[in-house]
């Protein structure tokens, strides 16, 4: 097995390497000046089963690519199976017709991936269940609902907790949660007036004098997170914290964050971290390295991924 990391989250790569204790393949991926990627592999990887990890957060355009350079370097390589270990998987959002003429994005990348040399995907927490559709290749996603419910139970044990939805379209990943703790589900019915905002309109279930944990895949610009968090608030919550498996968090979100009512936002690694992320004082990471090795691990022995939900 060989293990190749990209640029866009080194330290979640390096992590991974050192649960499965191998080391990072040696690989050069640079950029003329005209930024132009160029990517060399310093080892021989013909026959191997190699990992590359590399999602495609900020910048996407450029990470995405270098993924796709990569890809095309090892197949000509002629290594034996390639999986690409995403972490996050850019442009999920865009995963369906919203009106007339607009792409499926999520489709082109998927499409884009395959054809440069992927025969196997392994991602987190998809936005959405049907892009693993969009693959004509075998695609596993990893859910980090244990590794929250784990940091729930250490943290809130014996408390009378609510897992909050902050949306109809995220309760299967809420009730999941809340499944594993025994805890109640709450979902907040919200109505999008525009792109980037949000407002909420109606809170179901009983969250008064209760701490309540919102959980959802992606916090972005964080505005239907603090706008539920207040809702909750309003309603008589206890205390509202959030779980977030990819934060985002773009333009003025940290600051959101910040000065919302939110005690505590817990996020993955799956995204490098900003400095403002790192700073803020209520936003906390996990690490999903060794979830993310123990897949790798599994699919390199041809051994039961699922199995790690069971």
């Amino acid at each position: 097995m060989k293990i190749i990391a990209g640029n866009s989250n080194r330290p979640l790569a390096e992590a991974i390497a050192a649960c499965l204790q191998l080391p990072l393949t040696n690989a050069s991926i640079k950029r003329f000046s005209d930024m132009e990627i160029f990517v060399e592999i310093h080892e021989n990887v013909r026959g191997e089963d190699v990992f590359v990890i590399q999602a495609t957060s900020y910048p996407a355009n450029d990470n995405l690519m270098e993924l796709l350079i990569t890809l095309d370097a090892l197949r000509r390589a002629s290594a034996r199976r390639i999986t690409v270990v995403m972490p996050y998987y850019g442009y999920a959002r865009q995963d369906r017709k919203t009106g007339g003429r607009t792409p499926i994005t999520a489709k082109l990348v998927a499409n884009l991936i395959t054809h440069a040399g992927a025969a196997r995907v392994l991602t987190l927490d998809l936005h959405s269940g049907q892009i693993q559709g969009f693959f004509d290749i075998p695609l596993d996603n990893l859910y980090s609902g244990p590794v929250f419910a784990d940091d729930m139970q250490a943290r809130y044990k014996g408390q009378d907790l609510v897992i909050v939805s902050p949306d109809t379209g995220g309760v299967v990943r809420a009730r999941a949660v809340a499944k594993r703790l025994h805890a109640d589900l709450a979902i907040i019915d919200k109505r999008r007036e525009r792109a980037g905002s949000s407002e909420v309109m109606n809170i179901i279930g009983d969250v008064k004098d209760r701490p309540c944990i919102l959980v959802d895949d992606i916090v972005d610009s964080a505005g239907t997170l603090c706008n539920a968090a207040v809702a909750l608030m309003r309603e008589g919550a206890k205390a509202v914290s959030a779980y977030v498996t990819h934060g985002v968090l773009s333009g003025g979100a940290v600051g959101r964050v910040t000065a919302s009512p939110l005690k505590e936002l817990v996020i993955t690694d799956s995204i490098q971290a900003t400095e403002a992320v790192r700073l803020a004082a209520n936003i906390r990471q996990l690490t999903i390295a060794p979830l993310k090795a123990e897949a790798i691990r599994r699919i390199s022995t041809e051994s039961s991924v699922s199995s790690l939900f069971a």
